[in-house]
């Protein structure tokens, strides 16, 4: 079983989406296996997205990101990065396949709402900046 990574970002928490957000993956066969609300200082979102430090959008991604509460899951199933991946859509809401949670809800390519691993290594690091091995059910 694969595990990845996901968050509804400060703008899906404010418009009370949580609960749709892990329904869709749970009705989608995700099974959550961790979850919390983390409220990430400047420097916190900094350290998450520190592979895009340099590129014109960090600046605005991070005080976005670190500007409200912000729920973070731990996902598992059958291809679970490329599931949650396609549940998503498109960065870019306008351009994000009708039915997605990003075409559904999302403002704009920073305020889309959800956020999700993607690959691998990448699942591999976000679930480790928010999780620790006990806050993950096995």
């Amino acid at each position: 079983m694969e595990k990845t990574l996901s968050i509804v970002k400060p703008d899906g928490v404010e418009k009370r989406l949580v609960g749709e957000v892990i329904k869709r993956f749970e009705d989608n066969g995700l099974k959550v296996i961790g979850l919390k609300m983390v409220a990430m200082s400047k420097r916190e979102a900094e350290g998450f997205y520190a592979v895009h430090r340099g590129k014109s959008f960090f600046e605005s991604l991070t005080t976005f990101m670190s500007s409200g509460p912000a729920v973070v899951m731990v996902l598992e199933g059958d291809n679970a990065i490329e599931r949650v991946r396609d549940l998503m859509g498109a960065t870019d809401p306008q351009e994000a396949a009708k039915g997605t949670l990003r075409r559904q809800f999302g403002s704009n390519i920073e305020r889309n709402v959800v956020h999700g691993s993607d690959g691998p290594d990448t699942a591999g690091f976000e679930i480790g900046y928010f999780f620790h091995a006990l806050e993950i059910a096995r």
